[in-house]
């Protein structure tokens, strides 16, 4: 019998694409060029928050000298030349679990840190933009992940009560926004394994989405 719910929330980057890794990839190499030490560690606290929140943390780790703007767009710029055009790839199941769930009349919205543009241009590209009934991104939004407003925003924007709607993430950040907006968590891990946070905050914890749907249908 099927779990009793009306909607479910995507984070996108580590959730439906395999983006968390292909960023990280490009920091380090440009981390090597540039002979910045243990890149790693504060990029993985990084994930799941927006590009103002990654500033703060990039400079707490390295200083305000640190030319984080410099850097970020040098990236970003590599990212992109690597992975627009549909090259980005993808989670497996994605299709399967976005077609489960319209087949089934549940709402479906994204809740990304990463700026609105990306966002569309990046579904679009992989064929899935039109499951998705509400994009919300963290341009839209004042407070980044661990704070909950993305999350709620999504919920509002599809009229579905926070509690009625599930929450697929990867990032410990995206765990805790979606905990503290009242959803019910579902951790997919990516770069970050689960822990004993992780594991109290969510519902469950599950290796793939291919498990999210068998959960969801369950």
């Amino acid at each position: 019998m099927m779990k009793d719910f009306d909607a479910v929330v995507f984070d996108m980057d580590g959730v439906i694409f395999d983006s968390e890794r292909a960023v990280m990839d490009c920091w380090i190499e440009l981390a090597k060029k540039y002979d910045i030490k243990d890149i790693e560690e504060p990029y993985l606290a990084c994930t799941g928050t927006n590009d103002a929140k990654t500033r703060e943390i990039m400079l707490d780790a390295y200083g305000e000298d640190f030319p984080y703007d410099e850097y970020a767009k040098e990236a970003s710029v590599m990212y992109h030349e690597r992975y627009d055009s549909g090259r980005l790839p993808m989670k497996p199941g994605v299709k399967e679990i976005l077609t489960f769930l319209k087949d089934n009349g549940k709402k479906i919205a994204l809740a990304s840190s990463t700026r609105r543009q990306t966002v569309v241009n990046q579904l679009r590209d992989a064929g899935i933009l039109d499951f998705f009934d509400e994009i919300v991104t963290g341009d839209m939004v004042s407070r980044s992940k661990p704070e909950p407003d993305i999350f709620l925003l999504a919920c509002e924007k599809i009229k579905v009560e926070p509690e009625r709607a599930y929450a697929i993430e990867d990032s410990y950040n995206g765990i805790r926004a979606a905990s503290a907006g009242k959803l019910r968590p579902i951790m997919v891990p990516d770069l970050l394994p689960s822990n004993e946070e992780m594991e109290g905050l969510a519902e469950t914890v599950l290796s793939n989405l291919g498990d999210v749907t068998g959960y969801l249908g369950a």
